[in-house]
């Protein structure tokens, strides 16, 4: 029973991403239901209101990352490559990973929560009556917000945790700021960059795909939208670990 339930859920999810690439082309050919003032919503919604939590963990985790690399760096007297240290694991890997992880129990928990709502309450039936497809009018200004702030959260993400990383360096291990700035220059490069960026893209519309997914689909009760929003942050999370793990394998095996 538990396998069949799992082949069930399988086959619904890649519906739900086949709907969502149907959508996709509608909006490439002009004929998306989509409104422009939703999206711009969307995007105030998942951007500049998800900068605090952002702003907090990631310079937490700088600092956490930089403390520990710095006590083993300072064993062997190369405390200055602290910056390469925070600057390529910040830049390439960590900022990108927690912006998903933040996104997931922010957004992605919103998103289910919203539309298991519209669905308990029949207003997606009502939607559907009127001729507009849930798709359109509710799956892609979530989906395309993602992905627009996506970049711009890791990116602001990297810095923030670079900046701790500088404050470590200098506050504790006794290194010179500009000495600090100038090694993180040389160790950060486009191609680091780059892929940092396209991980926190891919991280971001997972998080939007599994929360659009479990709203969508969730029963008519209070109990089933609580439990299509843990099921949603459960599901991103689980797709971000993946996806990370094959990324950093591909770009690793690419010579990147």
């Amino acid at each position: 029973m538990r396998a069949s339930a799992w082949v069930s859920d399988a086959r619904r999810t890649l519906g739900f991403v086949g709907d969502v690439l149907l959508a996709l082309g509608r909006l490439l050919r002009g004929r998306s239901m989509m409104q422009r003032s939703d999206l711009a919503w969307q995007i105030e919604q998942t951007g500049p209101r998800s900068l605090p939590i952002v702003t907090l963990t990631c310079f937490l985790v700088g600092l956490i990352l930089a403390y520990m690399g710095a006590a083993q760096l300072q064993r062997f007297g190369a405390q200055i490559y602290i910056a390469d240290l925070v600057t390529v694991g910040v830049v390439r890997e960590i900022a990108a990973l927690m912006t998903g992880v933040i996104l997931s129990g922010r957004i992605g928990a919103a998103f289910a929560a919203q539309l298991g709502s519209m669905q308990a309450n029949e207003e997606i039936d009502a939607l559907q009556a009127m001729g507009i497809t849930p798709m359109d009018y509710l799956v892609l200004p979530r989906l395309l917000a993602m992905v627009l702030v996506a970049p711009l959260l890791t990116a602001y993400a990297a810095l923030v945790g670079m900046f701790a990383g500088l404050l470590v360096a200098v506050g504790i291990f006794g290194v010179q700021p500009v000495e600090y700035l100038h090694k993180s220059l040389d160790a950060l490069t486009l191609t680091h960059l780059n892929i940092g960026l396209l991980k926190g893209t891919v991280y971001a519309a997972l998080v939007a795909l599994a929360g659009c997914r479990q709203g969508l689909f969730a029963g008519r009760s209070a109990q089933a939208v609580g439990e299509a929003t843990t099921a949603a942050v459960v599901q991103a999370l689980v797709w971000i670990v993946v996806a990370a793990s094959a990324l950093t394998i591909a770009f690793q095996r690419l010579d990147l």
